[in-house]
């Protein structure tokens, strides 16, 4: 693991008020029984349209996978120049050539299961940055969400977006230089856990063309039962409570189940052994002022056990979803950490 990386206090101030502001909306949208509001919800999600002009060296395309569902994944490509260009210190045997293949790094968004979207604004710049930092297509899924779509739906639809890469419209829809055997699954708080999970689901069907090389899990929304340290001792961080996580959970886990279910407790009594299945390897990303970060190293701890590669950094001073929004310092780390990540894969 490697060392903690400390960011400034002044920002926190200025996340704490965003946030505030972030649960209320989700605290209206909200109902005590379990359900939601969902036109309130949506109205508080300022979304933004694709773009074919390039933002900062990436544009974005819109594809339908299926319409009957309203399964969707935006697109975040990058220009050629922000493919090609090579740094002012770089020499000509260096340079990036003109011909050189993109990775793909799909990406599920978080959000509890219940909210947000590919075009919800802090994505659309979340994911337009990671595959410029990256120089990789991005592919950002709309999934169903919960109440109106419990457990298994966000995984079912997950992976048909998985299935799309190996058709002739993912062909027609992506630049021809993309490396369809070079494929990462990313995701942050309930995106990671579906991007889990997709590994899982992967290693037991076959993808065709589709190489999964890595998992990026970005502050895993996991759980279980018991009350961790973290979960108590971490009172009015931002963002996120015990209490919210909880609503989430009982929002997706089908009826009668409890946070010990196989979905949300990776590694708990009801969850099958992964000795024998073939997994790619996995960059762990924890924050230190996350409630759930117990949850994120007992993963990483389950995964090393069953005999997988995996890498953990801790951010000291990271909330939940820091890089989503933009925490200074630790946001920009971890954007080349997984960089890197992605480059030695």
């Amino acid at each position: 693991m490697r060392r903690p990386f400390r960011s400034g206090m002044a920002s926190m101030m200025q996340l704490r008020l965003l946030c505030k502001v972030v649960v209320k909306a989700n605290d209206l949208a909200r109902r005590k029984d379990g359900t939601i509001n969902r036109w309130l919800a949506d109205v508080c999600e300022r979304k933004v349209p694709a773009n074919p002009k390039p933002i900062k060296g990436v544009h974005t395309v819109d594809v339908t996978i299926d319409p009957e569902a309203g399964v969707w994944v935006r697109l975040f490509i990058p220009t050629e120049e922000t493919v090609e260009t090579p740094s002012k210190s770089a020499s000509n045997d260096t340079q990036i050539e003109s011909n050189k293949t993109m990775p793909i790094v799909y990406y599920y968004h978080g959000g509890g299961f219940t909210i947000l979207c590919p075009d919800f604004y802090l994505y659309d710049v979340f994911c337009r940055r990671l595959a410029k930092c990256c120089k990789s297509v991005v592919i950002s899924l709309h999934y169903r969400r919960a109440p109106e779509f419990k457990f298994p739906t966000a995984y079912d639809d997950s992976f048909k977006g998985l299935e799309w890469l190996q058709s002739e419209k993912a062909t027609a829809s992506l630049p021809l230089n993309v490396d369809f055997s070079r494929v990462f699954l990313c995701g942050d708080s309930a995106g990671a856990n579906i991007a889990y999970h997709m590994a899982l689901q992967s290693a037991r069907k076959d993808l065709g063309r589709v190489s999964l090389k890595g998992v990026v899990i970005i502050q895993g929304f996991f759980g279980g039962e018991e009350r961790t340290p973290a979960e108590l001792r971490l009172k009015n961080v931002p963002l996120v409570s015990v209490e919210s996580l909880d609503w989430y959970w009982k929002s997706y886990l089908p009826k009668g189940s409890n946070r010990d279910h196989p979905a949300c407790n990776i590694f708990g009594p009801n969850s099958s052994d992964l000795s024998d299945v073939s997994l790619p390897p996995f960059l762990n990303i924890v924050g230190g002022l996350d409630i759930l970060q117990d949850w994120e190293m007992r993963f990483a701890e389950g995964l090393q056990k069953a005999g997988k590669q995996v890498q953990t950094i801790f951010y000291e001073e990271g909330i939940h979803t820091f890089a989503l929004l933009n925490q200074a310092k630790v946001g920009p780390k971890m954007f080349l950490d997984v960089a890197a990540f992605i480059n030695s894969h």
